[in-house]
């Protein structure tokens, strides 16, 4: 349709514009007149997007790391300015395709994983039509196709190059250093304290937890340039006083989660090194088999319900990290609470779920009271704490297990491509994209970071890398031959 309207463009405007001024004359109405202007202005500003589409891209990647949830209604926020730009992103590439089909890259059709994202995406879809609010499943759906084509799919046709790589990673580096910079000096006026950093991080960041969880994966972007970086090269000192910062930001972070991300991120750079991913993926599946049977066993999972008058937060982090030992945290033991409601209901509605993004509207139903904290009551309707699950509950067994396919044959696929590559630039980009998806996987037991625009722009981008990737493995295969 949009490509039969281009070509008959020298028709319809003037069409149009002979239309105007008849009902212009006819109702003495002149201000018709300017309609076919503004329409093709319109015309002209959309054809300009959808031909300048990298412009978007590269403005969207700087302005990730500083972007700020907005709520627009009651049921509705959005991240601004990011999300209307990936929102612009994903219908201009849309039109194009429509205009232009040859746009789409084929040869990422042919690939296995883009196959485990369709069907990813189709399930989500199918679960969609048995939601209990299907409102805000369709609006989850509609978030997830504005974030994969922007960060999954664009990056293969934008980011074809080593130096529009080493652009992207400067593009989202510099703006990420910037807020890391400011927070130190808000951060300071408190002392650097724990209950500090939750004051310092507005408008930037939500919590501790997303800019924690942000901030460690910038640490296997900048140990990549630095490697890749010539040692006489000044640039190198640069970055090496750049990791610093970061550790120092990250330790202020207090975030427990995003510290073990870091140690799980340093002994996974050593597992890929030597090919041991596979075996690594298989006892932890095993450990969770075993780990779970274990709980549901004559219910041992009641040992770990909490005191409800001595499971506290504290504002002291000494105490804190004491209370997470004790299993006297509150967060920790709120949950417990989560994660038993989220079991109850996965066992209640195993096959698609109760819908996406339709835990909050149900758990409360599916608690056991034994568990409850002082802060069940979820003000901030924050959700299960631990995205695999979240995905078990919402879209049945069949999309947890989609989901944990999609992720297990990403990493497996990036360790070959780290052993395959011959060049030593998409070599490292395999290996710092391995890693930090092995991170977002750390962060997202404990939490639900990758339906966030920080976390969640990441985990499509490393599909994305993973996507180009594969496509230069085959290229330098075939040169070979």
């Amino acid at each position: 349709m949009l490509s039969w309207y281009y070509k008959q463009q020298q028709i319809i405007l003037p069409a149009i514009f002979l239309l105007c001024c008849s009902v212009a004359i006819v109702y003495s109405n002149y201000f018709l007149l300017f309609i076919p202007f503004l329409f093709l202005l319109f015309s002209a500003a959309v054809n300009f997007l959808i031909t300048k589409t990298e412009i978007i891209f590269w403005l969207m990647i700087f302005l990730l790391p500083l972007s700020t949830e907005l709520e627009v209604t009651a049921t509705l926020s959005l991240d601004f300015p990011d999300e209307p730009l990936l929102i612009l992103l994903a219908g201009f590439f849309i039109l194009k395709i429509i205009r232009q089909p040859n746009y789409f890259p084929k040869s990422i059709i042919r690939q296995p994983l883009f196959l485990l994202l369709l069907l990813h995406v189709l399930w989500i879809s199918i679960a969609c039509i048995y939601s209990t609010n299907l409102t805000i499943s369709l609006k989850y759906l509609a978030a997830k196709v504005w974030y994969i084509i922007p960060f999954a799919i664009l990056p293969f046709i934008i980011l074809s190059t080593e130096k529009r790589i080493k652009q992207f990673a400067l593009l989202l580096l510099l703006p990420m250093m910037l807020v890391v910079l400011q927070n130190f000096v808000r951060h300071g006026f408190y002392n650097f304290s724990f209950e500090g950093i939750k004051k310092t991080l507005s408008p930037f960041f939500r919590n501790h937890v997303n800019y924690s969880g942000m901030l460690v994966c910038m640490f296997p972007i900048v140990w990549s340039m630095f490697k890749l970086t010539p040692k006489n090269n000044f640039k190198r000192k640069l970055l090496l006083s750049v990791i610093v910062v970061l550790f120092i930001a990250l330790l202020l972070s207090y975030s427990r989660g995003a510290w073990a991300a870091l140690v799980v991120g340093v002994f996974s750079g050593i597992i890929i090194h030597y090919k041991k991913i596979k075996i690594t993926l298989v006892l932890i599946l095993f450990f969770f088999c075993i780990s779970l049977t274990w709980l549901f066993w004559n219910n041992n999972y009641l040992k770990f319900a909490p005191e409800y008058n001595t499971t506290i937060f504290h504002t002291d982090f000494s105490k804190h990290l004491e209370a997470t030992v004790t299993l006297k945290d509150v967060s920790n033991a709120e949950r417990f609470y989560r994660w038993v409601a989220a079991f109850n209901m996965l066992k209640t509605n195993p096959v698609v779920g109760f819908g996406p993004n339709c835990f909050y509207d149900n758990y409360k139903n599916y608690a056991e009271s034994i568990f409850k904290t002082w802060v069940s009551n979820n003000k901030d309707h924050s959700s299960v704490h631990n995205y695999f699950l979240l995905i078990g509950l919402e879209q049945g067994l069949v999309g947890m297990l989609l989901f944990i396919i999609l992720f297990f044959v990403m990493l497996i696929k990036l360790q070959s491509l780290y052993h395959s590559l011959k060049n030593i630039f998409y070599k490292q980009i395999a290996f710092a994209t391995s890693i930090i998806l092995i991170m977002i996987g750390v962060l997202n037991f404990l939490s639900d970071l990758i339906e966030t625009d920080k976390i969640g722009s990441l985990f499509w981008l490393c599909l994305g890398i993973t996507f180009i990737l594969i496509e230069k493995n085959k290229i330098e295969k075939l040169k070979i031959e």
